[in-house]
């Protein structure tokens, strides 16, 4: 049987018609699925009998089961979730001044292998489905007891190496009759598969997307970034220009500040004629270190004259507020710690 968590509106619509049943019941589900947050498809009471028992044999209700649950003392919560197969995942719950946000995961390891990152430390072993991207949200909201406002498709994983499964969480997420999250409330960030942020670009809804740029050379981005061998920094800018042509939309360039490593005036001046005139904002992110890394975090003085050398060349940059520093907060860390402690 297959989640249910996995389908669209249009998916349910399909199911319905072929089952002989009204479209409309499409509607109902989600509501009785998203809204009331059913367990049970007999909690279902605008719904005949037959059709409930049709459900049951085709369908389940699933959840994910919580291993651990890390609180910091900024209120992040980071949830350690173990999938039916067995396999772990890591979501972020992050209280904001402007309501909740979850940073979901979309595949269980990740084939990226950017050098800065736990998690690339564990190799993909396989995409998520849809449902267990909404089941991430669902759950997370349900045990932090909050309403979830925004969604950011940042966990472990490369979105766009899973693009089909995240495209229908995306419409899952955003249906107005279930968790109603704003299409402009969502930001997909990819390390940089061009021909994926080309063809996002004709996704028909206003979703953000976020470009991990990390680095304003192609030397220093082949260091860190195995992407960059595949699609040269060249490449990747004209695959953003063409997305905000398409779009009209503004995008997120993510970079992280590495001590001693792209974190200098050279580099400073060299993002910023790279991003020169496009309709884009800087997120200038402190690094988490990761103990098994090389990697430092920059000086605080070097990442306020970085942020000062863009902001007085005209880039709209702010440096990220951090959070969740006293748990495992950078990416990949909490499952990377938890499977070697049971290896």
């Amino acid at each position: 049987m297959k989640s249910i968590y996995g389908y669209t509106e249009d998916m349910l619509k399909e199911y319905l018609i072929n089952k002989g049943e009204k479209p409309f019941r499409a509607s109902q589900l989600i509501e009785w699925i998203y809204r009331h947050k059913i367990t049970s498809f007999d909690e279902m009471t605008n719904v005949k009998k037959t059709f409930i028992e049709e459900l049951k044999n085709d369908f389940i209700l699933d959840d994910l089961e919580l291993v651990v649950n890390q609180k910091s003392r900024d209120g992040t919560q980071k949830f350690l979730f173990r999938l039916s197969d067995g396999n772990l995942i890591e979501t972020v719950l992050m209280c904001h001044d402007y309501g909740y946000s979850v940073c979901v995961t979309t595949e269980v390891g990740c084939n990226m292998g950017c050098q800065f990152c736990a998690s690339g430390m564990k190799k993909k072993l396989r995409n998520l489905e849809a449902s267990e991207i909404v089941l991430q949200v669902l759950t997370v909201s349900n045990l932090a007891d909050v309403r979830v406002s925004h969604v950011v498709v940042m966990g472990i994983g490369e979105p766009f190496d899973n693009y089909d499964n995240v495209i229908k969480f995306l419409k899952i997420i955003n249906n107005p009759l279930g968790l109603e999250i704003g299409a402009r409330h969502i930001t997909v960030s990819t390390c940089g598969l061009v021909p994926k942020i080309k063809e996002y670009a004709l996704f028909d809804l206003q979703v953000n997307l976020a470009i991990s740029l990390h680095a304003s050379n192609n030397d220093i981005r082949d260091q860190i970034m195995p992407i960059n061998k595949a699609y040269r920094i060249e490449e990747l800018i004209e695959a953003i220009r063409y997305y905000i042509e398409k779009t009209n939309r503004r995008v997120t360039i993510e970079y992280i500040l590495i001590k001693g490593l792209n974190d200098t005036k050279e580099c400073a001046n060299e993002l910023c004629n790279l991003l020169h005139g496009m309709n884009v904002y800087v997120n200038l992110i402190p690094y988490n270190e990761v103990k098994e890394k090389p990697f430092k975090r920059s000086l605080k003085e070097d990442m306020v004259q970085f942020f000062d050398i863009l902001k007085k060349r005209r880039i709209n940059v702010q440096l990220r507020k951090e959070q969740g520093g006293d748990i495992d907060a950078a990416c990949g860390q909490l499952r990377s710690k938890h499977t070697k402690n049971e290896n």
